[in-house]
């Protein structure tokens, strides 16, 4: 975690906050955190996704010589996986078995899974939020053998964790995280920034590789995407998340309100 040595309204802390570029997909609904920290604060939140997913080709993933039906269970990480390992059963023309056991990693993407196949209690497995929660879970079926759709770029934890545990699994990429094409934007010249993967953190030094930072505020998601700031010799000012604020946004409003919380009321009731 990166230390922030300057006071509140000191150094580099001393420009306060007045606009935001969110590295996500601007959210499709109106109730926002982000909207309401716009508002509160008089805050300009620009949102641009600085990567993209690629599907993998069907003709590439024959190559990987992948039996999907060969498998008993499938570890599923995100919407992404279960999108694209859908679409590579279309296009391979197979069909789920009914004794199908499907790992989740999340409520949100147990869920997502019903887009696709109908759930049976007894074949879903649910993780809290993060791979370590479902290891528990994966561990108390020994007998299975696991595949596990997911990108080009991925954590360790969960291969390493089969491997560990002599688990019969296959990992299967069907599709790319790359960077996306940010030459719409004319410069990055934000206050602040918020990243929420590594791959970010590539995109920007891929599109900009003269940035430099300045008094730019660097928001971290994760302690993968903190590191990847600190590599990139970047200083990181916003670390999430944090027993006070474990969201992007309430570890932005919580560095808001201690290094400019006062100063910003104060000019919005001005200007009323």
């Amino acid at each position: 975690m990166a230390e922030n040595k300057d006071q509140p309204g000191t150094g580099r802390h001393a420009q306060r906050i007045a606009t935001i570029l969110v590295s996500q997909p601007k959210p499709t609904s109106d109730v926002s955190p982000y909207f309401s920290i716009a508002e509160k604060y008089g805050i300009k939140v620009d949102f641009r996704e600085f990567i993209e997913v690629q599907p993998v080709a069907y003709k590439d993933f024959r190559k990987e010589k992948v039996n999907i039906l060969e498998h008993t269970a499938i570890i599923f990480t995100s919407r992404n996986a279960v999108d694209h390992f859908f679409r590579i059963c279309q296009e391979s023309k197979v069909e789920m078995p009914a004794e199908m056991k499907y790992f989740c990693i999340s409520e949100q993407t147990a869920n997502y899974l019903q887009k696709y196949i109908v759930l049976r209690k007894r074949k879903l497995f649910v993780g809290q939020r993060t791979a370590t929660d479902l290891f528990d879970v994966i561990k108390k079926h020994k007998g299975e053998k696991f595949l596990y759709p997911c990108s080009d770029i991925r954590k360790d934890d969960i291969p390493e964790f089969m491997r560990a545990n002599k688990f019969k699994f296959t990992e299967a990429v069907i599709y790319r995280t790359v960077a996306s094409d940010l030459s719409d934007l004319t410069d990055v010249k934000y206050d602040c920034i918020a990243f929420f993967s590594p791959s970010g953190i590539s995109s920007l030094f891929i599109n900009f590789p003269e940035f430099v930072q300045n008094n730019t505020r660097i928001a971290a998601f994760g302690p993968t995407t903190a590191k990847a700031v600190l590599d990139a010799g970047l200083f990181l000012d916003i670390e999430a998340p944090q027993p006070n604020a474990p969201s992007m946004t309430g570890a932005i409003e919580a560095y808001i309100r201690m290094h400019h919380g006062a100063e910003v009321v104060k000019e919005k009731k001005n200007s009323k």
